[in-house]
């Protein structure tokens, strides 16, 4: 009995031990630091850049996967509020470790009409501190950066409700706007 409490001790340490190593993120850029540049294909294979975006507000959204209850949820009020938040000067971008197959299906199935950019190896959600990495499994932290069109993270959002979010971002651009401008 003693030498299996053991064994389960050793065992929980090792869990604990790896998921503080893989837990972890890195750093979140700074609300008014620039945003981390990327480049990534999005659903249907072409390379998209922030630079691209530059002179328009992004609205830069990390989700965990594809076709999943609340990553649907979101997407779709995004594609409900495409046009307010176009009115507003605003280019919606989605961004998971799904690849770009899973991606099209996605898009097309709720006929998504933003990128969604296929982040395989983590390392932009890494750099905008919204990778879960648990070693064998790695997912994208919901999280979304709204950047300005001088590429600057504007406000950042870690705690999002995907059935208001849309309507939370488009509240905050109007804010945005009007101080700016």
């Amino acid at each position: 009995m003693r030498s299996l409490l053991s064994l389960l001790a050793i065992v929980a340490g090792v869990v604990a031990g790896g998921y503080a190593r893989f837990g972890h993120a890195a750093e979140l850029p700074a609300v008014g630091a620039p945003a981390p540049p990327f480049e990534l294909p999005d659903q249907s294979g072409k390379v998209r850049t922030l630079a691209e975006f530059r002179g328009q507000w992004v609205v830069l959204y990390f989700y965990p996967k594809d076709d999943t209850p609340g990553c649907t949820q979101e997407a779709c009020a995004f594609r409900d509020d495409v046009r307010t938040l176009t009115a507003l000067g605003a280019q919606v971008v989605g961004v998971s470790v799904d690849d770009t197959a899973s991606h099209a299906e996605f898009a097309a199935k709720h006929q998504l009409p933003f990128p969604l950019l296929a982040d395989r190896g983590g390392a932009v959600a890494t750099r905008y501190g919204s990778l879960r990495n648990l070693g064998v499994i790695r997912f994208a932290k919901r999280h979304t950066f709204l950047i300005d069109p001088q590429g600057r993270v504007a406000k950042q959002y870690l705690d999002v409700d995907p059935a208001r979010h849309s309507q939370e971002i488009i509240d905050d651009l109007r804010r945005l706007k009007v101080t700016a401008g």
